[in-house]
């Protein structure tokens, strides 16, 4: 977090940075300051572990604003995803200790890749809107900050098992050294997570080692190294479960059916992925602080599938007597990204500045292999395409918080980033090149004024407007001609007061889009969907929340989203049964996955608290509901997600107990009223003989009522 200067102390200044160990400069340089005017939610450790009973990430915040959660093997394990304001995953940039976690072709972000990483993180800001800059993926409506480079303050370990719904098991185990007196500190985290998922053969097989290693050279400088490897083995269930099985079967997966109405026993997704992180942090002086970084991150991996009736010649098999035939097919990612990051934070009196960037260089190797065929006709181990991709991003970023007085603050950062992509071929596109090059400025403005700022009241109005822009995914370059970078202007304003018992906040931004990529019905010429740039889009919308502890034992929570999510002019594209298209020109549409009601609430009861045994009871009733979904950029009913709400129990029980520094027992009752919802989908839309539309939807239905429940054991 960047440094408070509230009340311009210097003194408070030099103490923060004297925490390095606790949060390296690099987390603060990329997150936005309690003074900052942006719009933020700050989750803390202890807020991870109360939930951590080994779903992924993105559902441990589940509850927080604007957020929308999904999971395709509807347990919450394995592929999870998030969008915030209605914004995919793939631009919302996403951070680890300041090193760009999304991946540079896709530009989403696979939580599968890291498994239980809230177990060792420390804390995670999400910004909504553009916000602050940051390394790597464009934030183009939201960042996700994550630090886990925390380590024990002392000697220890924890061992936390859970087990629940669905085979559900996550075994965890941390143990730390404390400061050891040559200044050295060590710390590891082993994990394992299985769970057979709601969705039919939806497995998830999930193991995770980290170790982070500190060394405090100095009373100035610091030295952190981290190594991370996670690997996953998952059964496929990405193709969601078709509209009329939602009634009969919505537990239903198709994936792997073989001609016989057996299932393929290896439909599945194989990756692993490795993170190298290298940091030195220096106080120069009273009043400056710098860092660098360097890290690789090592991705390799592949997904099997069964595949009727296939092709030979669409696998460049020519002249082969074996014309059609069943195989198992592989399709490897081998891919290294690597690259450092740096910044200077100088911060003195009322002023405080930020200068920073990096450099990442992304090499992939894409290859298809075919394993296995029915009927002959393919060498052993056949490689039908084989293409590589490499991607450079530079950026930097100057900002500047300046205080006035006591009250006022003003804010400006500015970021040059510069991105390159070489594509040497597609895999249904052997010989395509792509050379594409952006220059993208992304200024940031704002404004924060203190009403008042006590001990027991603080208010806060602020106002900010920023510039962001996005490239377009690697999926997006196989059509001609090339799209356009996005470019996304964003004004944000809000009010926050905070008083000893309650405290509320209300923000409101209109995020306009220009050339915003969207799906439009268009199919390239081997039969995908692309994405089509439209002229003009927005978001805009009202967020509000609050809280308030009337009685000690009782604290109340809500948050709510208004919005409205449009796309100007839009012109949809729908094919009949002669794969004709047919234009229909709309003056509006909603944008898709973009409810207009988002909330969430929370009443959490302390039933019974014993200071002097250390005897703790904690309820957390919790309640999500999520406005209607369009599953395209049509606006039609027939093809949308119903709106849906769940409410979930959260019993948490704290004692001390020798030898243990704590034992915490905990029990999630999730969907207790049992609904029947789904959080994703997809569509097929197609114009039959006499001109009316059919919708072939297909969802992605979440667990009913299940239960997971733990115990964590601390010395």
């Amino acid at each position: 977090m960047l440094l408070n200067v509230t009340n311009a102390n210097a003194q408070a200044i030099n103490d923060s940075l004297k925490t390095i160990e606790l949060q390296p400069v690099e987390v603060r340089a990329v997150r936005a300051g309690t003074d900052a005017p942006f719009t933020r939610t700050d989750i803390s450790q202890t807020d991870l572990e109360k939930q951590n009973l080994g779903q992924d990430l993105p559902l441990l915040l589940q509850f927080t604003p604007s957020a929308v959660t999904t999971s395709d093997a509807g347990a919450g394990v394995g592929y999870t995803g998030i969008r915030i304001r209605g914004v995919d995953p793939s631009r919302i940039n996403v951070t680890m200790n300041g090193i760009p976690v999304n991946d540079p072709e896709e530009q989403t972000t696979f939580f599968v890749d890291v498994p239980d990483i809230s177990s060792s993180t420390g804390s995670i800001q999400i910004q909504r809107g553009v916000g602050t800059s940051t390394n790597g993926a464009g934030a183009f409506g939201a960042t996700v900050s994550i630090a886990n480079l925390k380590q024990m303050d002392s000697a220890g370990a924890v061992l936390s098992s859970s087990y629940g719904s669905f085979h559900t098991w996550k075994n965890t185990l941390l143990a730390g050294t404390g400061m050891l007196k040559s200044g050295w500190q060590f710390d590891v985290r082993l994990s394992k997570i299985t769970s057979d998922g709601y969705i039919q053969r939806a497995f998830t097989d999930l193991k995770s080692l980290q170790l982070t290693a500190g060394w405090k050279a100095s009373e100035k400088t610091w030295l952190h190294f981290m190594v991370m490897t996670g690997t996953e083995k998952t059964g496929q269930a990405w193709n969601g479960v078709p509209q009329d099985s939602l009634s009969t079967n919505r537990r239903y997966n198709g994936l792997g059916l073989k001609p016989d109405g057996t299932y393929y026993n290896n439909q599945t997704d194989n990756y692993q992925q490795d993170y190298y992180q290298l940091f030195a942090d220096h106080q120069f002086s009273p009043y400056l602080t710098g860092h660098a970084g360097l890290f690789l991150t090592r991705g390799r991996g592949y997904y099997e599938e069964y595949v009727t009736g296939a092709l030979l010649t669409d696998y460049g098999i020519e002249g082969s007597p074996v014309g059609n035939t069943d195989i198992i097919r592989q399709r490897w990612l081998d891919n290294n990204y690597y690259g450092s990051v740096f910044s200077v934070l100088y911060a003195k009196n009322k002023t405080q500045l930020t200068f920073g960037g990096g450099w990442t260089q992304f090499e992939n190797l894409h290859y298809g292999i075919i394993k296995w065929s029915q009927n002959g006709g393919v060498p052993d181990n056949y490689k039908w395409y084989q293409n590589d991709a490499q991607k450079n991003d530079l950026n930097g970023y100057v900002k500047i918080q300046q205080a006035i007085g006591e009250k006022l603050f003003l804010f400006a950062d500015f970021q040059y980033r510069n991105v390159a992509y070489f594509v040497n071929g597609f895999d249904q596109k052997l010989g395509r090149r792509i050379s594409v090059n952006y220059d993208f400025f992304n200024p940031k403005a704002g404004i924060s004024y203190l009403l008042r700022n006590t001990y027991v009241e603080r208010q806060k109005l602020y106002a900010s407007i920023a510039v962001g822009n996005h490239e377009p995914n690697h999926d997006d370059f196989t059509i001609d001609p090339l799209p356009k970078a996005e470019t996304m202007y964003d004004g944000e304003a809000g009010y926050e007061i905070s008083k000893r018992t309650w405290q509320a906040g209300a923000n409101v931004y209109y995020m306009y889009y220009r050339n915003q990529l969207v799906l439009t019905g268009q199919i390239n010429d081997v039969g995908n969907y692309i994405q089509t740039n439209v002229a003009k889009s927005y978001r805009a919308g009202i967020e509000l929340q609050g809280s308030v502890t009337p009685l000690h034992w009782l604290r109340l929570a809500a948050n709510a989203t208004l919005s409205q999510n449009r796309i100007s002019n839009f012109d949809e594209t729908l094919y009949d049964t002669a794969y004709a298209p047919h234009t229909i020109h709309h003056a509006a549409t909603d944008i898709s996955f973009s409810p207009s009601i988002i909330s969430a609430g929370t009443m959490a009861f302390t039933p019974f608290r014993n200071r002097a045994h250390a005897q703790n009871l904690e309820i957390d009733l919790t309640g999500k509901y999520v406005g209607k979904q369009y599953l395209d950029n049509g606006s039609d009913n027939g093809r949308s997600l119903n709106a849906y709400s769940y409410f979930n129990i959260l019993l948490r029980y704290t004692v001390a107990v020798h030898p243990f520094k704590e034992v915490v027992a905990t029990l999630a009752l999730n969907n207790i009223f049992n609904e029947y919802y789904s959080t994703n989908g997809y569509t097929y839309p197609a114009l039959d003989g006499t001109g009316n539309v059919n919708n072939s939807n297909y969802y992605f239905p979440q667990a009913g009522f299940n239960v997971l429940g733990g115990i964590t054991l601390k010395w």
